[in-house]
């Protein structure tokens, strides 16, 4: 198992701890995370624990697709862990939070959903020998989710002392370019899925 691999595996166990920390009820073994009060703020320890986990989870999906391009370790087992892990941790990530009311419910349904839509495109190119390129929307939903979320861990910190919600700002603006690339993706791809394939 290569470096790229390895790290991969990493964001699989770091989104595991992640949900436990989330959602174990740990007042059942006598434990139970304190609260603080940061300028009129009430901050719960398992939410910044937990978005510290995030980051270092997202770090590694960055530096294992680096790494595998860089020294030219890209296989298949190692696309398709890649891909498992990343929906796994965002994806855990929506569905805690908007459990905890932290975000609405509607939020991981319509990334859920876009996200089988476009794994239903991919995989229909693929059994047709081509590869479905990712696009410029999708990048920027990808990149605004994630900042999102981890402001959302963080309790919106700096931006709540002035109430200015930039973590709702960039979870509800990702979601929105989810839609439109799931769109994008569809257009740009119609005549390969709707085309019979070839014997």
């Amino acid at each position: 198992m290569n470096t790229p691999t390895k790290l991969t595996f990493l964001r699989i166990i770091l989104t595991i701890v992640m949900i436990i920390i989330l959602i174990f009820p740990f007042y059942l073994v006598g434990f139970n995370f304190p609260q603080y009060e940061v300028g009129g703020i009430y901050i719960r320890l398992e939410y910044i624990i937990a978005g510290i986990v995030f980051i270092v989870a997202s770090l590694t999906d960055f530096l294992d697709g680096y790494l595998a391009r860089k020294n030219n370790q890209v296989t298949d087992l190692g696309k398709m862990l890649d891909a498992i892990a990343d929906k796994a941790l965002v994806n855990s990530a929506l569905i805690i939070l908007a459990y905890k009311g932290f975000i609405p419910v509607v939020i991981p349904v319509i990334i859920i959903f876009r996200d089988t839509i476009v794994d239903a495109i991919k995989m229909q190119a693929s059994s047709k020998g081509k590869v479905v390129a990712a696009i410029k929307s999708g990048k920027i939903k990808t990149a605004s989710m994630m900042i999102g979320l981890v402001l959302t861990f963080f309790y919106n910190l700096p931006f709540e002392f002035w109430n200015i919600r930039v973590a709702d700002f960039l979870i509800y603006f990702a979601t929105i370019m989810s839609i439109i690339s799931m769109i994008e993706y569809f257009n740009l791809n119609k005549k390969l899925i709707l085309e019979p394939k070839e014997k």
